[in-house]
């Protein structure tokens, strides 16, 4: 039932709820926005649990690799009217919680193209398309639970918002491991002036001040200069953080490391054929092949993807060695492999690990993935899951385990480097090791072969791309089927193998930046915002 000033119903439901025109804090001023608005805010129980997942699927086309950001501008108003009519704060949970299933359903639909490599996990496909949307979901019902308990009228509901919105991205992105994936934020990696802002404030606080420049507008449902001026503000604050990026990406556009020439290699192996057997050997050999086309002789480093080498290398000196001799004199290959203890140790160990080779087939270091993928690359609490036959996906029966964590690693005739595997790039102010110096580059090998030709590997590039920019360093990505690149400590995209491709991409190492305000400070930025977000929020009234 449409929410109407002076009526029985309305002056019954304030008792629980605020009407619109509480939180909009205005009289009504006749139809149009305002009345959308309160149709909006008035819809039943089913219908408005509906709308919140229909406003949620529009938001996810914000996200890479649409990057239709104005969208969130109808979005969020809608979520916000949504919530300003619910009458009880469960009722603004669930409304947040289906405008969520509604915002990963699109978004994260590839993670269960995963699961047809292999026949025997098909089962689970319906879980993963519905089920992890559904958790997920549980972060954004608590942003619209904490609006419920933060709103102010007039200028202080949008920022009210953005803050539960910002406060429930930060939680999704660490309680049990977390998983900041798709965050509001990365909508602005299209739009490279705007992502500059991370440099300063983070992903996350990104996320804050989109979601309120973007929620702002529902306050033309109220008086019309206050709704205008509201607007305005949003508008203009996104004007000056994409003013400020474009003077910032006037920087220096090519300077490189001097003697840096790097190779990347790109099978394209497919994920039913990358630890098939009897093409283990064959799919080493193409790399080997692939690795000595002409110009190696140039190349200061050679990068494989994630568990490029399909065994175990540690235990491969033979492997290690036909590495090597492709190397030119002072030349390392980077290549992602298993590692394992010693075999036929008790119990056996083994990691996810990048491993730097020399031209002697001698290992120099080695790094050990420390941010795991659950169900993956281990069975969390696998002795109650064993017994109902949860196996992890990938190959071997045996679990991984985790690194130490982030490091730093020197290595001859290259500058220190941070190493991350696969989605442990996704991870905001955890990609460097801070008790060491900072690195001159990060290096990201992935194998998003799981995932075809879907949106999965193209958001992956563009959270890691992300990465690049908040730290102020390149960023060089190696993935078996795509995306490869190299990215400069701007976002800007250097050299690309695109999707679904084989190929070698030789390129130069973008030089480092300054140490960036979020590269110091990490997060600071954003619990300021969230602080200010607060503060503004309250010198309105409440609702």
């Amino acid at each position: 039932m449409p929410i109407r000033a002076g009526s029985s119903a309305s002056a019954s439901a304030a008792r629980t709820a605020p009407t619109l025109r509480e939180v909009t804090a205005g009289p009504r001023p006749g139809p149009g926005i305002e009345g959308l608005a309160a149709r909006i805010a008035g819809l039943g129980r089913w219908r408005r649990f509906g709308a919140a997942v229909g406003l949620g699927v529009l938001a996810s086309l914000s996200v890479p690799p649409l990057y239709a950001a104005p969208l969130l501008w109808l979005a969020f108003p809608g979520l916000f009217w949504l919530l300003a009519g619910a009458r009880s704060g469960w009722s603004a949970f669930l409304t947040g919680w289906a405008f969520g299933f509604g915002f990963f359903v699109p978004g994260l639909y590839w993670v269960s193209w995963a699961l047809t490599v292999d026949p025997r996990f098909f089962w689970m496909i319906p879980f993963a398309m519905a089920g992890l949307p559904a958790l997920l979901g549980i972060f954004t019902g608590l942003a619209g639970l904490g609006f419920y308990g933060l709103r102010r009228a007039g200028w202080g509901g949008p920022l009210a918002l953005a803050v539960a919105w910002g406060l429930a991205e930060w939680l999704r992105g660490h309680v049990l491991t977390g998983f900041p994936w798709n965050l509001i934020g990365y909508t602005w990696v299209g739009w490279l002036p705007v992502l500059q802002g991370v440099s300063v404030i983070g992903i996350y606080g990104l996320s804050v001040l989109t979601v309120a420049a973007a929620t702002l507008p529902a306050t033309l449902a109220g008086p019309r200069r206050q709704g205008f001026a509201a607007t305005a503000a949003g508008i203009a604050l996104f004007a000056a953080i994409a003013g400020w990026g474009a003077w910032r990406l006037t920087g220096d556009d090519g300077a490189v490391v001097p003697g840096v020439n790097l190779r990347l290699v790109q099978p394209n192996i497919s994920q039913a054929d990358k630890w098939s057997g009897d093409k283990r050997i064959e799919n080493f050999n193409k790399q080997l092949a692939m690795s000595a086309a002409p110009g190696i002789e140039h190349v200061t480093a050679l990068i494989w993807s994630e568990t490029a080498v399909p065994f175990t290398l540690s235990w491969e000196p033979e492997a290690q060695k036909a590495l090597g001799s492709l190397l030119p004199p002072g030349a390392l290959a980077l290549v992602g492999a298993t590692r394992a203890t010693p075999y036929g140790t008790e119990p056996l160990e083994a990691w996810n690990s990048i491993y730097a080779v020399d031209r002697a087939g001698t290992v120099l270091a080695t790094y050990d993935k420390a941010h795991l993928v659950p169900f993956g690359e281990y069975v969390p609490l696998r002795a109650l899951l064993a017994p109902f036959g949860i196996e992890k996906i990938t190959a071997g029966s045996v679990d991984f385990s985790p690194g130490p964590g982030p490091r730093t690693i020197d290595l001859p005739g290259l500058p220190p480097v941070s190493p991350q595997i696969c989605y442990e790039a996704i991870f905001p102010g955890a990609v460097l090791d801070p008790a060491t110096p900072r690195p001159g580059w990060m290096l990201n090998v992935t194998n998003d072969g799981w995932y075809g030709q879907t949106s999965g590997p193209h958001q992956h590039f563009a959270i890691a791309r992300t990465r690049a920019v908040e730290e102020g360093l390149p960023l060089v990505r190696a993935a078996n089927t795509g995306i490869s690149g190299v990215v400069d400590a701007y976002g800007r995209v250097k050299g690309e193998l695109a999707l679904g491709t084989a190929g070698i991409l030789d390129a130069a190492l973008p030089a480092a930046l300054p140490e960036t305000p979020y590269a110091r400070w990490g997060d600071a930025g954003f619990w300021l915002l969230l602080l200010l977000g607060l503060l503004a929020g309250r010198i309105g009234r409440r609702a």
